[in-house]
């Protein structure tokens, strides 16, 4: 687990596990961290950690970190929102409680190959799961400039999206674009933005979570996932920006008026500043849950 801190580890384990010898569902394995801190500081021997992870690279480092712990850790890879089918196969049919972390993973952010990263060059691609069809590299060369600068807009917040938009159309009619400084470069060069963060950073957000639907996923996951959860049990959800925090606090908002859910959280729970002082990744995270009745 080595460079790996999971965010919000102990927050999220507070409001989760009260049930030490439960079955909990972590619904974003990534490499383990956060099944990792409730096996090994809230559950008891007979307390169980189910992970799904669809990033098979991912998911096979989780399981060499949690190793030790045997049969009381179990990686399954696949999409969250095929939870119900996934536990199926291994007799799971509810949960004492189920957490999605929806942030990139430093497995994904570290690898330059993956294509996530404008701090180190590599292809333009930004799959979670090779079996998504769709690459970074196919929207950046293929997609209309309207339909590059709308998406640009609406999953990176970017306010000087068709400024940007209109550069990587240009760009790409002297060569394909194919690598990830290549693009953030293109990007720097036509974003009027100079302050803490790099230009890029919200192109590279919203490029990744049109490649692998993200958005979409979160309120399908978390409609799928909230039927596993066993009365008693706790829904928890953590985002690192503004578009899935909405999404989160609607769907929990919907399924507390829907009834048989209430609220355990008044508002998003935050890392204090130690933490952000120690993961400064943890920054803009934000936990919100909700309790079955």
């Amino acid at each position: 687990m080595s460079g790996h801190i999971p965010v919000m580890a102990r927050q999220a384990a507070d409001i989760l596990a009260a049930n030490p010898s439960g079955t909990y569902l972590d619904c974003t394995a990534g490499l383990g961290g956060h099944m990792r801190h409730l096996l090994e500081n809230r559950l008891s021997p007979q307390g169980r950690a189910v992970g799904i992870e669809w990033d098979p690279q991912a998911a096979a480092r989780a399981r060499e970190n949690l190793a030790a712990f045997g049969q009381r850790a179990l990686v399954l890879e696949g999409s969250y929102t095929d939870a119900a089918a996934l536990l199926a196969r291994e007799g799971i049919k509810s949960v004492d409680g189920a957490f999605f972390d929806f942030g990139v993973s430093s497995l994904q952010l570290d690898t330059p190959g993956r294509g996530f990263s404008f701090m180190a060059d590599g292809p333009l691609d930004m799959r979670f799961s090779p079996l998504t069809k769709l690459t970074a590299a196919a929207i950046v060369n293929t997609w209309p400039v309207e339909q590059l600068s709308d998406i640009l807009r609406r999953y990176g917040e970017e306010a000087a999206a068709g400024r940007i938009a209109r550069a990587i159309a240009a760009a790409r009619e002297r060569a394909p674009l194919s690598r990830t400084l290549e693009l953030a470069a293109v990007v720097e060069g036509a974003s009027p933005r100079r302050g803490r963060t790099h230009p890029a950073t919200r192109t590279f957000q919203a490029l990744r979570i049109a490649v692998n639907g993200e958005l979409d996923n979160v309120s399908r996951g978390l409609e799928a996932v909230s039927a596993l959860v066993k009365p008693g049990g706790v829904l928890a959800a953590l985002s690192f920006h503004s578009l899935e925090d909405r999404i989160i606090k609607r769907a929990f908002a919907a399924l507390v008026e829907r009834g048989g859910w209430r609220k355990i959280l008044k508002k998003a729970a935050e890392p204090d500043e130690q933490e952000t002082a120690e993961n400064p990744r943890a920054r803009s995270a934000k936990l919100r849950a909700i309790g079955r009745e």
